[in-house]
């Protein structure tokens, strides 16, 4: 309960962040409407069900912050607001037929509720259309910044996907693919709008390395919600990322510290992605006693302390 209480505070507190650029991420969904009138209706009917399933849109905001923070004023930053979160987008559908997910944000994946061919292809749609949106800017150098994120996402699923269903991963390895499949997307969203102006590019440096260490932080503390939350919080079974056969940090380090017999249970869940060597409850008292959690969330904090120490060196302004 504690976790959740948690969860919903740490939401709370992102929206209050987030305040000063509401109107423009209003304008962002804006943005989502118009495009989605213009597509097919079954890219329609599918990405609108996506795109309004309770996404907490924090890589647009943290385009548009950024953007306010250098003094941007023109109209890239809700336009590649936009592109950022149809980019996340098309990376959790594609995550959620590979990963044959059934619930994401407490609703059904599109991929259940309709099926893997026509959800795969509108995840496809949001790809080949962001990128279509920077060359009707003719914004070559941002189109070359997605695509290389979006290379590296690409890059994390396919060595995700080689140790699917292993739980003998080094730590080394664990934080590649997370660097690769979360903290590039974030370093893009954030050094994004130093490429709209020449004048900015002189942050681009710097506001990458922040939203790397942003978002490896991001997806260490969603590691420890999998083990904290209520399935109501985060949307999702508790423990989900265990049940679709991936070792996240808390269960690496939880197995250095393990016997023989709990590694072999643990290995066995992961393989067959169901809780029949051991309870969920046995596994989370064995997480839980280890302390692995306070350390993930100390290695977090880590993190967002070397991303406060490179926002130093951007312009001082309220959103820095």
């Amino acid at each position: 309960m504690k976790g959740a209480v948690s969860t919903v505070r740490q939401a709370a507190r992102i929206r209050e962040f987030f305040h000063p650029v509401k109107p423009r991420l209003e304008m962002v969904e804006q943005f989502f409407e118009l495009e989605l009138e213009q597509a097919l209706p079954m890219v329609r009917e599918v990405g609108g069900y996506v795109l309004n399933s309770g996404g907490k849109r924090i890589r647009p905001a943290l385009v548009l912050l950024i953007s306010r923070m250098l003094g941007y004023s023109g109209d890239r930053d809700v336009r590649y607001g936009a592109v950022v979160e149809l980019i996340h987008t098309a990376t959790l559908v594609h995550d959620d037929i590979i990963d044959g997910s059934d619930l994401r944000r407490g609703k059904p994946t599109a991929n259940r509720r309709w099926n893997n061919e026509v959800t795969v292809l509108v995840g496809d749609w949001f790809y080949s259309r962001s990128m279509d949106l920077c060359l009707e800017y003719g914004d070559v150098e941002v189109m070359r910044r997605l695509n290389a994120a979006t290379l590296r996402m690409t890059e994390g699923e396919i060595l995700s996907a080689s140790v699917r269903g292993r739980v003998d991963v080094s730590e080394a390895t664990y934080l590649d693919i997370t660097r690769r499949k979360t903290a590039e997307l974030f370093a893009a969203a954030c050094c994004l709008p130093a490429l709209f102006e020449p004048s900015l590019n002189w942050f681009e440096g710097h506001l990458h390395q922040f939203g790397i260490n942003l978002g490896l932080c991001f997806q260490l503390i969603d590691d420890v919600l999998d083990f904290t939350s209520a399935r109501e919080e985060v949307g999702k079974p508790v423990m989900a990322d265990l049940r679709e056969g991936r070792a996240t940090l808390p269960i690496i380090l939880m197995l250095e510290k393990a016997d023989q017999e709990t590694r072999e249970k643990v290995a066995e869940v992961a393989r067959t992605r169901t809780f029949g060597s051991m309870s969920e409850e046995e596994l989370l008292d064995r997480v839980t006693q280890s302390g692995v959690l306070d350390e993930v969330r100390r290695r977090a904090a880590v993190l967002a302390d070397q991303a406060v120490e490179v926002a130093r060196f951007l312009p001082e302004s309220p959103e820095r």
